[in-house]
């Protein structure tokens, strides 16, 4: 079966290797002419694992192709994706223009019946209004069917969510789409993933829903951990004791700095968005939002609190990105609090293994270092921010002993409190 994957960003490129990996012939289209070119030689836009060799793979045995040349695509392919991004405007809202310019694209060279199929992120009722945008756009009455298919893919292990995955959701009203879907994720049958079959308005709710709640997880222990550190209780042990009930399931009950990244934040403030669009106040998902928000100003709170006057120190951070096995900077706690401990007349030092080269985008007057021991060294404090699995085993006493003062800050609870304590740091976690 040959599909075109309108956009080849993050969630296109991480589809469309997976499906050729899958034996489909996958032509990856994008009008960005420069990232097109940069695929075409192998060399990936961002930092996922295991995908530059996926592409690789694929691409040496012809099921995998990148163009600019959108008219040969839908014309060729009979299934056309659109994975392309869903920005949040001003407002919260997601902004669709992407969506719609690339849904007029395929509308305009269509010359027999396709499948679309929408995989960006959009709200509820969008699909319906594609529908309507593709009929105007077309020259002549040429049949289509349209599926929502939204993705549920963790950056760090997309591959992995995307091979294994959950659920595979499918929204459409034609049966022979809804068959067509069946046959490209057939691979999932063996593995009895779960298919739910549904209509595209549900499709679109199940993935706002799944990531409102995932971040209300988040939020929630969050929330617990700070009352723990008030009444002396372990929120590790809480939050462990909680996971073993299977009605709560333990993922996503780790605090922290709170959530960031592509979706949780965007997705939040968009369901907001729709409910007050639909006379529906989302006021649990609204809470989620302060929540996190305001966690990430209690985090530099606590640096304050263990290292003292602020003023002309420096604090060296140990990760950037909002989460580890990724690059992506957007909506990372790190960015909130490096910029509130420069506001304070902090001198910043940071090493993260892949952001780096994404923070200096958008992070300025911090020194970039070269591993967690340059950070720690002549800095006042080390803040742990990004559980990378490199950060879990450091030579301690080496940090230590590089350290102006033995002050270990551990936003992501990875070291634990009573072993740290014993080596002589002044340490804090999180809830604990």
């Amino acid at each position: 079966m040959q599909i075109c994957m309108m956009g080849s960003g993050y969630v296109g490129l991480v589809t469309g290797a997976c499906l050729a990996e899958f034996g489909m012939e996958v032509m990856c289209a994008d009008k960005d002419r420069a990232k097109i070119e940069m695929l075409q030689r192998g060399q990936i836009p961002f930092y996922e694992p295991g995908l530059e060799d996926l592409v690789e793979k694929n691409t040496e045995e012809g099921r995998l192709s990148f163009t600019t040349d959108i008219q040969k695509a839908v014309e060729i392919c009979k299934v056309i994706f659109i994975a392309v991004g869903t920005p949040a405007n001003s407002d919260g809202s997601p902004d669709l223009s992407q969506v719609e310019a690339a849904a007029r694209e395929v509308a305009r060279y269509m010359d027999k019946h396709k499948i679309i199929v929408l995989k960006s992120t959009v709200p509820v009722g969008t699909g319906r209004w594609i529908k309507r945008v593709i009929g105007e756009e077309m020259s002549g009455a040429v049949p289509f069917d349209l599926v929502s298919n939204p993705e549920f893919l963790r950056e760090g292990s997309a591959i992995e969510d995307f091979m294994r995955p959950d659920r595979v959701v499918i929204g459409a009203e034609a049966e022979g789409a809804i068959e067509v879907m069946k046959q490209i994720y057939s691979a999932r049958y063996l593995i009895e993933t779960p298919f739910v079959i549904t209509t595209i308005e549900t499709a679109e709710v199940i993935k706002y829903a799944s990531n409102a709640f995932l971040a209300t997880k988040i939020s929630f222990i969050n929330e617990i951990a700070n009352l723990c550190e008030q009444v002396g209780a372990d929120v590790h042990d809480v939050a462990r004791a909680m996971g073993l009930d299977g009605r709560i399931g333990r993922k996503f009950l780790h605090p922290g700095p709170g959530f960031g990244g592509s979706c949780f934040p965007k997705d939040t403030e968009a369901l907001i968005h729709t409910g007050r669009d639909y006379n529906c106040e989302m006021e649990i998902v609204k809470s989620t939002v302060k929540v996190n928000k305001k966690q990430r100003e209690r985090m530099i709170e606590k640096i304050g609190e263990m290292v003292g006057d602020l003023q002309g120190k420096t604090v060296g951070i140990l990760g950037l990105a909002f989460k580890p096995n990724t690059d992506d900077m957007r909506e990372a706690p790190s960015i909130t609090i490096i910029k509130g401990l420069q506001a304070k007349g902090v001198r910043i030092k940071a090493y993260d293994p892949a952001a780096m080269e994404e923070a200096k985008k958008i992070l300025n007057d911090v020194v970039y270092c070269k591993g967690p021991y340059e950070v720690a060294e002549g800095s006042h404090a080390l803040v742990l921010i990004t559980e990378w699995n490199r950060f879990r085993r450091l030579d301690l006493e080496r940090i230590k002993g590089l350290l102006q003062e033995p002050i270990f800050i551990d936003l992501r609870n990875v070291y634990e409190p009573h072993h740290m304590r014993a080596l002589g740091f002044k340490y804090c976690g999180v809830g604990r």
